[in-house]
């Protein structure tokens, strides 16, 4: 009988562990390191198609040097970024690397200005399509970036809230909350396009 009382308490008090949300926090944290993996594959895959882009562009409008040279150049920095697992982690340097990404929108965003002064190389192929696949992947950045933000929102309301919160300073303490991305200053402003 005691052997029963044993096995009943050991079943009992497993099924409440197991249904109390202990790992829901390392389970959030590693969804948010997802996102995060995510968010950084779209920019890595926007980085790789800018150089395509400035040279079918440079075929085209070699008097538009200062735009190209920034669209470069911002390529450049985000490229030279050293980019750790612990980025999200720490909040100075994700506003970094968003600060680098953010000017390499910015002189994106000036070099599709240019193109509209170059109807040949609107209809060139090679530039129409590297133009779709530039703009497919602003929107899965833009996608990835929600995916990542929902996903700290969801860890960050677990270690704040019960039972999350117990859990959190008893067993996972070493796991932060987590910082998210920010609209850049001015980003409610429309861009001003100018021929």
């Amino acid at each position: 009988m005691a052997g029963l009382i044993r096995g009943v308490g050991f079943a009992l008090m497993f099924t409440l562990l197991t249904a109390c949300g202990i790992n829901d926090i390392p389970t959030n944290d590693e969804a948010v390191n997802a996102a995060w993996g995510q968010v950084e594959n779209q920019y890595q895959r926007r980085a790789d198609l800018v150089p395509n882009l400035v040279n079918t562009v440079k075929g085209f409008a070699t008097q538009e040097r200062e735009t190209l040279t920034a669209v470069v150049e911002a390529r450049a920095k985000v490229s030279q970024m050293n980019i750790s697992s612990d980025i999200i982690n720490d909040p100075s340097a994700l506003a970094a690397f968003e600060k680098n990404q953010s000017a390499l929108s910015s002189a994106l965003s000036r070099l599709m200005v240019v193109v509209e002064r170059y109807p040949d190389l609107k209809s060139n192929q090679n530039f129409l399509r590297l133009q779709a696949q530039l703009e497919g992947t602003e929107n899965r950045i833009s996608v990835a970036r929600r995916d990542f933000i929902l996903s700290v929102q969801v860890y960050n309301t677990e270690i704040r809230t019960f039972p999350g919160r117990l859990w959190h300073s008893f067993m996972y303490s070493d796991l932060p909350i987590r910082e998210t991305f920010e609209a850049r200053e001015g980003s409610e402003d429309a861009p001003v396009v100018e021929f």
